[in-house]
Formats: structure tokens, sequence, C-alpha cells
């Protein structure tokens, strides 16, 4: 038995904010933003909410895979971002979908968080708990940056993508690996609110995203290449078999330095991050359902997908479309 992706979804908010309209806001410049990262412009929630967007992108999704909500036995959703503390982003999704016999429940692990909740659905299907799972990354990232530091907020947008799996027995992963190295979390981070009791009073200022770009760029461009050539391996193939890398969309230097270590055109690597930024745990999807909708995969093709980012976190995968 396999786990295979059976339909793709996602929901980018309404508003648009080019690099140009940053320029009006502080110190920069589009040659400077997409120079550098690559990205020209990013989409920022006004009206929508993390659940909104979940859910949007969880509905077109299931039409997408003609599933209905009453087969939907677990739903599992990264995000760093969501709309409170409890309930769950997943919890809230399962409700407005009707999905009333599925397990849901939020993961965190940044901008890992889809291939996380990936691999998750894979063992629950693999244990034969479940048959068909709606993942889902989802990020309202312009809540938790600060627009006063130019360096990281130019880098993030917001949105949500989600996919269907299901068991199958001819096609869907062919291989899988993550890690975490928690002893360098700190080059990404983002504080939580600080504790206030009776016994102490903290500062209850609001917290943002920092970031040691240098230190990040590092573990990427180090950690994604070993990381695709291990899983490829595990599936018996070589990158030169793979029809597409989809890697999560940070920066454009990123995926262009993952390429050549693999030896790989850079024809094979899709972006998004042009049009839509850094959208943590949601860009992965949202480039895949992207890469579905414009008919670019095909029954049979291998696709590796990757993540990475905060915790460290990272993971990639190997498919069967």
């Amino acid at each position: 038995m396999k786990t295979r992706i059976i339909g793709t979804g996602s929901c980018l908010p309404k508003t648009v904010m080019t690099n140009d309209d940053l320029s009006k806001y502080m110190d920069t410049s589009d040659e400077w933003i997409s120079s550098r990262t690559g990205i020209r412009e990013r989409h920022l929630a006004v009206e929508e909410t993390t659940a909104s967007m979940s859910i949007e992108a969880a509905k077109r999704a299931m039409e997408n895979a003609n599933v209905t909500a009453a087969e939907i036995d677990l739903i599992i959703l990264g995000t760093v971002s969501g709309d409170f503390v409890t309930p769950a982003c997943a919890c809230e999704v399962q409700a407005a979908i009707g999905a009333d016999r599925a397990v849901a429940f939020d993961i965190n692990a940044a901008c890992s968080g889809f291939m996380f909740a990936l691999n998750i659905a894979n063992a629950y299907i693999q244990a034969g708990l479940y048959r068909t799972a709606l993942i889902l990354g989802a990020e309202t990232l312009s809540k938790i940056v600060d627009w006063e530091d130019r360096s990281t907020c130019v880098l993030f947008g917001d949105g949500a993508g989600a996919a269907v799996v299901r068991g199958d027995e001819n096609c869907g992963m062919l291989s899988f690996d993550q890690g975490s190295d928690g002893a360098k979390g700190d080059v990404l981070a983002c504080p939580g609110r600080a504790n206030n009791n009776p016994l102490i009073k903290a500062d209850q200022t609001p917290r943002y995203v920092h970031m040691d770009g240098q230190e990040v760029y590092k573990f990427a461009v180090t950690t994604v290449p070993a990381s695709l050539q291990k899983t490829i391996e595990a599936a018996g193939l070589t990158p030169a078999d793979i029809d597409y890398f989809a890697l999560h969309q940070a920066n454009i230097r990123i995926i262009q330095s993952v390429s050549k270590r693999l030896h790989v055109s850079d024809d094979k690597f899709p972006i998004s991050l042009d049009h839509c930024g850094n959208i943590s745990a949601a860009s992965v999807p949202i480039l895949l359902d992207e890469m579905n909708r414009k008919g670019l995969l095909k029954p049979g093709m291998r696709v590796a997908l990757s993540g990475f980012g905060g915790g460290l976190t990272w993971a990639s995968a190997v498919i069967e479309w």
C-alpha cells in the first residue's frame, strides 16, 4: 500500500503587495528584493484568516480529488500562525467542511509542516488506521513578521495549500526522509507570549520572527540536496529520473544551489516564490497545486518534494503521480 496524492487545492489572499508597493513603506526597492530573493510580489491577508484560507484550499482539494467530507478520516494542518492557540485550525477546517468522522489536529514544523503532515498521514495509512486524509499547510505570516525589519518582512506572504491523499496499491509515495536540528533552532525563531501570572509580570510587547539569513542559507544549501539525494536513492532512482522538484519557496538562490548540487536543470524546478513569496508550511502544497492545475503533472511522473526551515527541520519525499 502506498500513499497517493489524489487532489490538490490552494487559496491566496486577494490583496497583492508588490516590491514597489513595499518601497512606499520602507527603504527598499524591487531591484534590491528581487535580485537577492527572486520575489517580486506576495499576497497579504486583509479579510482572510489562516482558517478561512485553509477551508477554501481544503474545499478545492476535495473537489479536485472528487472526495466528499464523509470520506475524510484524518485532517492534519501544518502552521505556525493559527488564529487561536486552541482550537486547532484543523478542527476549524473539520467543522467548516462537515468532515464529522475525521480526526483533526495541527502540527508545528514551520516551513516543513506540510511535508511532516504528509509523512504522518502516510504512517497512519500504512498502519491501516485510516484510508483518506486531508493535509494542509497554511500561514498568515504577515501578523508575525516585523514590518520595520526589511531584511525579513519582504520575504514572506500569506496563503494556504491542501492535498487529499489516499492509500493506493499501484502508485504514490516511493520514499521519505525527514530530520530536525534543534540545536540551531535559534537562527529562525519567533518567541511566544511571555508568562504572566500573579508571581510574574512580564513584558507583553508583541514578538516577531527573527532570522539569521546567512545561517539559514548555509543550512538549506547543504541539508536539502543531501536529503533529496538520500530520498531519491531510497526510491531506487537518480536525480535524472525525477521529472519535477517541488521545493519550499524560500529563496531563488537556494533553489538554484540545489539544482546545481544535484546536477539537474533549473527547468525541473518550478517556482511560485516570484508571485507568492515565502509562505512557510503552505509553499509546497501551493506550488504543487499550481503545477497540477497547469497540467504539468501526468500519471506516472516522479516528483521530488522538499520542505525546510524553522526548527531547524527538513523533509523530502519522492512520489509517483
